[in-house]
């Protein structure tokens, strides 16, 4: 290869570089420059989170939102192409890099939206005896934790989980009637949460350089992760913290283990049952096992929401019903108002999008697992049969193979096999709830770049970014104080309701088009064969 064609190899690798690095330089410089119109003020005495406090103005940090989504996506989306393409940095420095950004992203004020204010008053509120399942932050008035909330969240209870409210009331007892020294506390769990995830991740992806390499750039060097959970400071990093060590758990044959991080995960965020299917998928011919890792899970979670109270999921449920207004669900509420009058279409919208994931779970979950897991023989059936081990079996004392270490490894086998198979259908159904739901915000997708991390690459590595790209867009930025008001109306009645919804319609079209095509491809339902795989 000549010198022109080995520096055009390495462009994507440059561009990587250069955009995750500048994309996090300027979220980073967000959040030094102090409160703005995506920074909202911190009352307390004096401490971290540490910043200039130069006031600067709503279109200049706006202005900086755009440029750190923009050169994230861009970073992002060149990293994945130089790593299919072999250009591969050392995946230690990434995950370290990753590291030490949400370590820095720790000691600054939060960006990018206000729900960390919503965190801080739910655990002032417990930790004085009040119950933020059944009142708002309006409850407190008078009080400095409180009273920091922004509308039009003041009258809103939790609708957050019960671990993730136990955080919280720690951060409240710690902090007591300091926002500055309460967001610290829960800015530096979520920064343990996110490397936490990137060691996880990195480890699951073995000794092989290339996953390495693709688990770091979706998740630890991802600059819209960061930009999203850690500068965001969003509940959302801790749930999939509790999900990702149950996947791991779960391919190393730790039932119990896998079970209860599970229900710590959906304690945290409901949603994260989502990825509960996974294993409940790959342990679907092992009834006993299964009941291990349900039982645990099942009794984790009602414990949690029992001691939490009988409101505790009022909220969620309340949500559910949602249609937010950058999915394009919003564009069928329009079109249904104007063909039949107004109205809300709860109703009618969630059964459609019902339809609709179970649908794209299933086209999805064939374009990606039948297309990577080694298939099985099969028996006389036409059943996959039992696997082999793909590890060596124990060896004793004398150097011999031992009957205990041979099935030790074969279960081992059978484990990782399992764990491989229930990130498949975690993926699947995980994505497809999140094109589907009718209500998403953009620090949702976190959760998908983290499974994503944990199974080959593929074309949906492509659409996720270009989703949580476009969706950050919308959400320019997600609070609505000191916001100039013909921005604000532009960006939330163009951008947000209009641009943002068809584009991400034109995205869910396309996501449909490619598994439909990737699923039907030769070798890709492939059973007990040994068609070769692409």
């Amino acid at each position: 290869m000549d010198r022109e064609a080995q520096a055009g190899a390495r462009a994507p690798a440059y561009a990587a570089v250069a955009g995750v690095v500048l994309s996090v330089l300027v979220t980073v410089t967000i959040g030094l420059l102090g409160p703005s119109a995506v920074v909202p003020a911190l009352p307390g005495p004096g401490g971290p989170p540490f910043s200039l406090g130069v006031r600067p103005p709503a279109h200049l940090v706006i202005g900086l939102e755009v440029a750190a989504i923009v050169l994230g996506a861009l970073g992002l989306g060149a990293g994945l192409l130089a790593a299919r393409r072999g250009r591969l940095p050392d995946p230690r420095l990434l995950v370290a890099g990753g590291c030490l950004a949400a370590a820095v992203l720790a000691f600054l004020p939060p960006s990018g939206s206000a729900d960390h204010l919503n965190y801080a008053a739910y655990g002032r509120m417990a930790v004085l005896g009040l119950d933020p399942y059944a009142t708002g932050a309006a409850a407190l008035s008078g009080d400095p934790v409180a009273d920091a909330v922004e509308r039009p969240w003041r009258e809103e209870p939790s609708l957050y989980g019960p671990v993730a409210t136990a955080g919280q009331w720690l951060a409240g007892a710690i902090g007591g009637d300091s926002v500055r020294l309460i967001v610290f506390v829960l800015a530096l769990v979520n920064a343990a949460a996110f490397a936490g995830t990137a060691l996880l991740l990195h480890r699951w992806a073995g000794r092989d350089r290339r996953r390495q390499v693709r688990a770091a750039l979706l998740w630890a060097a991802n600059p819209l992760v960061i930009y999203q959970l850690v500068a965001g400071m969003h509940v959302d990093t801790l749930a999939v913290a509790f999900v990702v060590a149950a996947l791991a758990a779960h391919a190393r044959s730790r039932r119990w283990a896998a079970g209860v991080l599970l229900g710590l995960g959906i304690a945290v965020k409901v949603t994260a049952g989502l990825v509960a299917l996974g294993p409940a998928w790959a342990l679907r011919r092992s009834p006993a096992r299964l009941a291990v890792v349900a039982g645990a899970a099942t009794v984790t979670v009602v414990v949690a929401y029992l001691l939490a109270g009988p409101h505790s999921l009022d909220q969620v449920l309340y949500a559910s019903r949602s249609v937010s207004l950058a999915t394009p669900w919003h564009l069928v509420k329009r079109g249904l108002q104007a063909a039949f009058g107004p109205g809300a279409y709860q109703a009618w919208i969630q059964y459609g999008s019902y339809l609709v994931l179970a649908g794209l779970a299933a086209v999805l979950l064939r374009a990606l697992r039948d297309r990577h897991l080694p298939p099985g023989p099969a028996d006389a059936a036409g059943r996959p049969a039992a696997r082999p081990a793909a590890r060596p079996a124990r060896l004793g004392t004398a150097g011999r193979e031992t009957a205990g270490g041979e099935m030790a490894g074969r279960e081992t086998a059978g484990g990782e096999m399992a764990g491989r198979e229930a990130a498949f259908v975690a993926v699947a159904v995980v994505a497809a709830w999140l094109f589907a739901t009718p209500y998403a915000l953009p620090w949702y997708d976190g959760l998908l770049f983290a499974l994503l991390a944990m199974v080959p690459a593929s074309a949906l590595d492509g659409f996720a970014a270009a989703r949580l790209a476009v969706l950050s867009l919308a959400y320019l930025p997600a609070r609505q104080e000191q916001q100039p008001r013909e921005l604000a109306e532009w960006l939330v009645n163009v951008v947000r309701a209009q641009v943002v919804p068809s584009i991400l319609l034109a995205l869910t079209i396309a996501l449909v088009w490619w598994a439909l095509r990737a699923g039907a491809a030769p070798g890709s339902t492939r059973r007990g064969s040994a068609a070769p795989r692409r």
